[in-house]
């Protein structure tokens, strides 16, 4: 289907953006209109959503909120509609947390979600998401990061132990102390 659009942002709503290509107005949902300018030329990552009475594009600045957007809307009981505000009030970091904790409170301060839906939620995602490694991006955590992940470690065991590790190291240093961790 689509992957993304390059526009132009010709208009905002409390919901969606206007986004013009090629003298083609796009009608958009996003989670956040208000991440994008008036007039500036931005590439949107597009979700195509189409049902028998409805076809809509949903609309995110990066990838990776188009992934979280994705895995939601498999979930029985979520979608678009209700995935969109999720995406609004939470970060990706704190809803991944939420649903690897099983904290079902957090889940349900989003609009249209209750404790059956959070708890579904949790139970079809749960293990299933890629763990972001939330360091400062520098190379050497990244780096240390992928050697880990080539030795068959998980992306949570992984995640918990980078942050441990001093990133100063030389990168061989790092891994030795990562994998004394790892093996504790």
């Amino acid at each position: 289907m689509y992957e993304y659009i390059i526009g132009q942002v010709k208009d905002m709503k409390s919901n969606a953006i206007i986004l013009e290509n090629n003298k083609i107005a796009y009608f958009i949902y996003t989670p956040n209109p208000y991440v994008f300018k008036i007039d500036e030329e931005v590439k949107v990552y597009l979700y195509h959503h189409l049902r028998e009475d409805e076809e809509s594009l949903y609309g995110f600045k990066n990838k990776e909120d188009k992934e979280m957007f994705l895995n939601l809307i498999e979930v029985k009981g979520v979608g678009p509609k209700t995935a969109l505000p999720i995406l609004a009030t939470g970060s990706i970091s704190g809803i991944v947390d939420a649903i690897e904790r099983e904290n079902v409170l957090y889940l349900k301060k989003f609009p249209k979600i209750g404790e059956k839906v959070a708890k579904q939620i949790i139970l079809d995602l749960k293990g299933k998401l890629k763990m972001e490694v939330d360091l400062e991006h520098d190379s050497s955590s990244e780096d240390l990061y992928e050697v880990l992940k080539g030795l068959g470690y998980k992306d949570k065991e992984i995640k918990q132990v980078v942050i441990k590790v001093d990133n100063t190291l030389a990168i061989e240093e790092q891994v030795k102390e990562a994998l004394k961790l790892l093996l504790k």
